[in-house]
C-alpha cells in the first residue's frame, strides 16, 4: 500500500504539505498542489480516511437506522441516500432494528464509538428518549418518513391530505362503508392518516364507524388477518383504505380467500405506491410517496448540518403525495 511519505517524496514536498493539499482546508499554492495531485495519480494513493477523521473529528460516515429492511418503502429511499452520500464523499452504514428500541440503542452506541458523523432515522415511537438525547447533545440527526416533533429535522410527506384524498376518491365512487386498516397509533404519520380519513367521511356526511377501524397493523400478514376478522364478523364493507401497500396486499388476499372480488365486491386503496403496486391483481390504486427524492433530501440536510459552522435551525419539510389511480377501486 502506498504511503503518504512516498507521495511526498515523488512530489518533492513534505508529508504535511501533502496533507494540506489533499484536505483543501489550508491554502497551498497551485503549483505545489498540482505536483501533489500528479504524484497521487501516478502512485494510485488512497488517503487513510480514518486517520483524517481522527484529526478533524469526522469519519465521513453516516448511519441510516430503519425499522424493517423488508418494508417496500425503503429501497428507493435508501438508494436516494446512498447516491447523495456518495456524491458528497460519504459512506452509509445501514442498520435494521425490527422496531426494537434496544437494538436501536445498540446500533447508535456502536456507531458513535466509530466516529459516525450523523444519523438518518426512520423511527419515532414512545420509549425513544435516547433519540431526544442525541438532539439535546447537538448531534446531527434527520428523520426520514417519520418525524419527532417540529424541533427535529425531518423529511416527510403530507400524510393528512394523502389519506383525505384517498378516502374522498373512494367516496366519489359511491362507496360508503369504508374500512380503515391502519398502523400503530403511537407513530405520528398514522395519526395523521387516521385524521385525514375521518375528515373525508365527515365532509361527505358519512357516519364514522369505529367497528370498521383496525389500528396496530404492520405488514401484509397483519393486514390479511385484520381483513379476515372484519369479514368474519359480517360487517357491511364496500371499500378498504389500508395505510400502506403491504397492508393492502394482505387485505386483497383476504378478500379473495373469502370468495369475494376486488374491486367488484370490495374496493381497496393502499398508501406508498411501492414497486409491487402495479403488479398486483388488480393493480393497486395507492397514494404515492416520493421515496427516492425524500432520501436525497434527508441526506443533503444531514450533510449540511454536519458541515455547517453554525448549526442551522431545525426544519420539517413536508412533501406532497399523489393519488395513483389504477384498477382496485370500482
Amino acid at each position: 500500500m502506498v504511503t503518504i511519505k512516498e507521495v511526498a517524496e515523488r512530489a518533492g514536498v513534505s508529508t504535511s504539505t501533502v496533507s494540506r493539499a489533499l484536505s483543501g482546508k489550508i491554502p497551498v499554492n497551485d503549483e505545489t498542489k498540482q505536483k501533489v495531485l500528479q504524484a497521487v495519480k501516478e502512485l494510485n494513493y488512497q488517503p487513510n480516511v480514518l486517520a483524517q477523521g481522527l484529526k478533524d473529528g469526522k469519519s465521513r460516515t453516516l448511519g441510516l437506522i430503519i425499522p424493517n429492511v423488508r418494508n417496500l418503502v425503503f429501497p428507493a429511499a435508501i438508494r436516494g441516500i446512498e447516491d447523495t452520500a456518495k456524491k458528497h464523499g460519504y459512506t452509509v452504514v445501514l442498520c435494521n432494528t425490527d422496531e426494537d428500541v434496544e437494538t436501536e440503542k445498540f446500533y447508535i452506541d456502536n456507531l458513535r464509538r466509530r466516529l459516525i458523523d450523523g444519523f438518518i432515522f426512520s423511527t419515532a415511537r414512545p420509549g425513544h428518549e435516547h433519540l431526544l438525547e442525541l438532539k439535546r447533545e447537538g448531534f446531527p440527526v434527520v428523520f426520514l418518513i417519520r418525524q419527532m416533533g417540529e424541533d427535529v429535522d425531518a423529511i416527510t410527506v403530507d400524510n393528512y391530505n394523502g389519506a383525505y384524498d384517498a378516502t374522498k376518491y373512494m367516496l366519489s365512487r359511491g362507496l360508503k362503508n369504508i374500512a380503515f386498516i391502519n398502523g400503530h397509533m403511537d407513530i405520528f404519520l398514522y395519526q395523521q392518516r387516521f385524521e385525514g380519513y375521518k375528515k373525508a367521511l365527515k365532509e361527505a356526511g358519512i357516519p364514522f364507524k369505529e367497528e370498521l377501524v383496525v389500528h396496530g397493523i404492520y405488514g401484509w400478514e397483519d393486514g390479511y388477518k385484520a381483513m379476515t376478522d372484519l369479514l368474519k364478523k359480517g360487517y357491511e364493507i364496500d371499500g378498504v383504505f389500508a395505510t400502506s401497500d403491504p397492508k393492502a396486499i394482505g387485505v386483497i388476499r383476504a378478500i379473495k380467500d373469502f370468495g369475494l372480488k376486488v374491486p367488484d365486491d370490495i374496493s381497496v386503496i393502499g398508501f406508498d405506491n411501492s414497486d409491487m403496486a402495479p403488479l398486483l391483481d388488480p393493480p393497486l390504486t395507492t397514494v404515492s410517496q416520493p421515496f427516492y427524492e425524500m432520501g436525497v433530501k434527508a441526506c443533503e440536510r444531514l450533510i449540511k448540518i454536519i458541515e455547517a459552522k453554525r448549526k442551522p435551525k431545525a426544519k420539517v419539510e413536508v412533501m406532497p403525495c399523489e393519488l395513483i389511480i389504477r384498477n382496485s377501486v370500482k
